[in-house]
């Protein structure tokens, strides 16, 4: 596929992403099923605790995702918070090497910024209850700076080992971001991001992606904060691998973070070379827009499904 093929595949794809009335009649499809549960760890709970089983048993940490981004009403954010606390109760019954990431359109920041940080205040409250983690996931650009506020509150009421944040490389202001967090010891994850962005606010070229990701990888690094480096690009891995000799940090310095589903041979030799690897699980029944997104993120994904919807 050429670049401007899968640029344009990939924009329409976020753009499908989006529309939540497409939702239900994909998911009712068997292939588009069958292709998803390759990157979901299962609609319940449940299925999740085993899927982390399985991964901790390989030398592996998790980090579990409620996927719910269409909270509309402010009791189904209560339920997310309910869900939440599920989880982290479950993780501690459990006792594998795990925390949590979290959205905040899913504590209602979409419409009521007030209740999101209620919300937010009362997961994470129940996280150093239990002497965990909660990670605040990143959303569209709209949302980035109320993202970031919020989590500096979080940060400021429960203390650096409880509550961290996601930076986007795709985004031009992560830079700056970064510094700003690291300033505050906020620990960060690094990505490339996976959000159809306008050219004023993000990068449209790979190669500034990529750039961008090395520039805020090596803030990072050199904050002395543990921070987890999300990618499944061996470039960019080596160049993190590289930075990190130069600087003289130790392994468990900073963690490598990928997704559920993907790369399990680079997962599985990072590990070997002893360096920390998280896994970021999603699980639950909304899972249309993150699949969606992994689905814009790979191509060859989209080929797949399409030639087994043909096959039906």
């Amino acid at each position: 596929m050429t670049t401007d093929a899968t640029h344009l595949s990939r924009s329409a794809l976020l753009f499908l992403a989006r529309r939540p009335g497409l939702e239900d009649a994909a998911m009712r499809l068997r292939p588009f099923r069958r292709l998803a549960s390759r990157f979901i760890a299962g609609e319940t709970l449940e299925e999740a605790v085993d899927a982390v089983k399985t991964l901790s048993a390989r030398g592996l940490m998790a980090s579990f995702d409620h996927l719910n981004e269409a909270v509309q009403t402010p009791e189904e954010t209560r339920e997310e918070v309910r869900q939440y606390q599920r989880l982290l109760a479950r993780i501690d019954t459990v006792g594998v090497r795990a925390n949590v990431s979290m959205k905040l359109t899913q504590c209602g920041l979409l419409f009521d910024e007030a209740l999101a940080l209620e919300n937010a205040r009362t997961v994470v409250a129940e996280a150093a209850a239990r002497d965990s983690f909660v990670r605040i996931d990143m959303e569209d650009s709209s949302v980035t700076q109320v993202t970031l506020d919020i989590v500096r509150q979080l940060r400021a009421e429960f203390g650096e080992p409880h509550v961290g944040a996601v930076l986007q490389s795709a985004l031009r202001r992560t830079e700056q971001d970064a510094k700003a967090l690291c300033a505050q010891r906020i620990r960060t994850r690094l990505c490339k991001g996976a959000y159809l962005e306008k050219p004023d606010v993000a990068f449209p070229d790979k190669r500034d992606v990529d750039a961008s990701f090395v520039r805020t990888m090596r803030v990072l690094l050199d904050s002395g904060v543990y921070h987890g480096i999300a990618t499944h690009d061996e470039r960019m891995i080596e160049a993190t691998l590289d930075h990190a000799a130069k600087r003289g940090l130790p392994r468990g310095a900073f963690e490598f973070q990928m997704l559920y589903g993907i790369r399990g041979d680079l997962q599985e030799r990072l590990v070997r070379e002893g360096h920390p690897v998280r896994i970021y699980v999603p699980y639950g029944r909304h899972w249309y827009p993150y699949f969606m997104r992994r689905l814009a993120e790979r191509p060859a994904n989209l080929a797949f499904l399409l030639r087994n919807l043909v096959r039906g």
